[in-house]
């Protein structure tokens, strides 16, 4: 028996936009995403000569074919007609559920890099993201890692400029949003603003923090924090403490300040452990 071991980073999108609905049923995006140093870690036995097994340190998990880690080794033993006679899968959570951090597909992808390397590399990174594609939307992505624009569904990516040097502080709020549900909103809504991905883009070319700062924008934080005013008072810490940018990441519901150093974050941190729980200190990765 062989034990594999992978980290899981969670994502962050600076910028998010929803284009439209495509005829199947999915939404064409446009995002800016950066990976964080906020991460699961995933051990997966090959060989165990027993049933395929998922373990997760968190409840209310699921533990079978559900589980997108479990869906990543299928498509890859599948695609490779390679038989690992019983795996193992052990996720240790730390990157929140819900929280539009990309969790479950950050464990995926660690899956599918980690059995990748293990085999002999039969596919280039970009190969192994399309492959994730079959898993879920995010996990192009969460396989590639560090800053990327990514299109359509989530499966076209192109890798962009590090972020530059920063701390990030992540809160997830105790609610959780459906995302099928504010996908249905977004389409129902007039979406007054968004962000501007090719101003993003120059400012990570040309490597200022402040002119990133200025461009992250989401569609969706307008319409979430609507219905959850809790938001805005994230956001009026983060942003009297020295946050330079603040916004919900993804479909939510945590929301992220872009700040200067350690020290802001700290101060921040402080502030918000008593009333949340789920605060992290994260730089990008």
């Amino acid at each position: 028996m062989t034990t594999l071991y992978e980290g899981a980073f969670a994502k962050l999108n600076l910028t998010l936009d929803v284009l439209g609905k495509r005829e199947d049923g999915y939404h064409d995006l446009k995002s800016v995403m950066q990976t964080i140093s906020v991460r699961d870690d995933v051990e997966i036995d090959i060989g165990t000569g027993k049933p395929w097994t998922l373990e997760c340190s968190e409840e209310g998990i699921p533990c079978d074919e559900r589980n997108l880690a479990w869906k990543a080794a299928k498509v890859f033993f599948d695609v490779t007609k390679k038989d690992p006679d019983g795996i193992a899968i052990r996720i240790t959570k730390r990157i929140p559920s819900g929280a539009g951090m990309g969790g479950g597909s950050a464990d995926a992808a660690a899956v599918l890099r980690a059995l990748n390397r293990h085999y002999g590399n039969p596919f280039s990174i970009f190969a192994l993201a399309e492959l994730g594609a079959q898993v879920g939307s995010d996990v192009p992505f969460c396989v590639v890692c560090g800053t990327a624009m990514v299109e359509g569904r989530g499966e076209r990516l192109r890798k962009l400029p590090d972020m530059p040097d920063c701390v990030f502080v992540i809160c997830k709020p105790e609610f959780s949003v459906s995302t099928p549900e504010l996908y249905k909103k977004i389409d129902e809504v007039a979406i007054p603003k968004r962000p501007d991905n090719k101003a993003m883009e120059s400012a990570l070319l040309a490597g200022d923090l402040g002119k990133v700062c200025e461009n992250v924008f989401n569609v969706f934080d307008p319409v979430v924090t609507q219905e959850h005013l809790e938001l805005n008072y994230i956001k009026s810490i983060f942003n009297s403490y020295g946050a330079a940018a603040f916004q919900m990441t993804g479909s939510g519901s945590a929301v992220f300040a872009i700040v200067p150093d350690f020290e802001f974050a700290a101060v921040i941190c402080s502030m918000l452990r008593d009333n949340y729980p789920n605060v992290f200190i994260a730089k990008p990765v």
